[in-house]
């Protein structure tokens, strides 16, 4: 086992414990079936980083092709050049120079077209990329709508419901675990992003990963606020130390 590169197959089953540990603290919640989502998600996510890492056989072909027939295209160029200065002398000059020219378009070509083929290749791939890490910057909003309502006034007292107030039936206990639940499963997103940038060190596909996963620390930061809240509120509850008597 490696320590140095994430294991897709260890963040699921962290995934699946972590949907186990929902599902009994909370069953039938909708944020269980978020975490079943993304464990789907995850099971596919090493597999198809690493069909897009492949590069594309066809393509390389192509290249081979082209190269090989810009090579065999000098190769006629310079022959034809040979052939013509031995055959006439007296242009030998302008045969020469005529033939630099085309040895040289048939250059700019194949390299042109080696290029484009490597190039199309790695936009191919970055487009791939591209759309499956949209998938975890969706999922991570819907994790953060489901902590949206959680809101710590609520244990606090501080909050007066109407009639168009969500339902809030949590103790501090069981807020303070649906919150940490939200921003573990956050934490998770960022990680399978991850196999991306891991399996494609494209610049391209890194920053969106880099963006992925600063929009999980962001919300896992606003998370962690309404947590503090509550820690401190616990804290305050807590029964103050028996006072120590002192002799006079």
């Amino acid at each position: 086992m490696s320590y140095l590169r994430l294991d897709a197959t260890e963040i699921v089953n962290t995934l699946r414990a972590l949907e186990h540990r929902i599902g009994e603290r909370f069953p039938g919640s909708g944020l269980a079936a978020v975490c079943r989502e993304l464990i789907s998600v995850g099971e596919n996510t090493q597999r198809k980083a690493e069909a897009i890492a492949v590069p594309n056989l066809w393509l390389r072909a192509v290249i081979y092709l082209v190269v090989a027939a810009g090579i065999v295209g000098v190769v006629v160029t310079i022959v034809a050049i040979a052939q013509s200065i031995t055959l006439h002398l007296s242009t030998e000059v302008f045969g020469f120079f005529e033939g630099i020219d085309a040895a040289m378009n048939i250059t700019v070509l194949v390299s042109a077209g080696v290029f484009f083929a490597i190039s199309s290749d790695d936009r191919i791939r970055r487009r791939r990329s591209l759309t499956d890490l949209h998938v975890f910057r969706s999922i991570a909003h819907v994790i953060d709508m489901h902590q949206l309502t959680k809101d710590p006034s609520v244990v606090l007292g501080h909050f007066r419901a109407t009639a168009a107030s969500p339902k809030r039936t949590m103790n501090r206990f069981e807020l303070t675990r649906y919150l940490d639940y939200c921003s573990e499963m956050l934490a998770l997103t960022g990680k399978l992003a991850a196999l991306y940038a891991q399996s494609l060190p494209d610049p391209v596909v890194i920053d969106a990963v880099n963006e992925i996963e600063n929009l999980t620390a962001g919300l896992s930061r606003k998370i962690w606020q309404k947590i503090t809240i509550l820690e401190s509120l616990e804290d305050h509850d807590e029964p103050a130390p028996p006072a120590v008597l002192h002799r006079a």
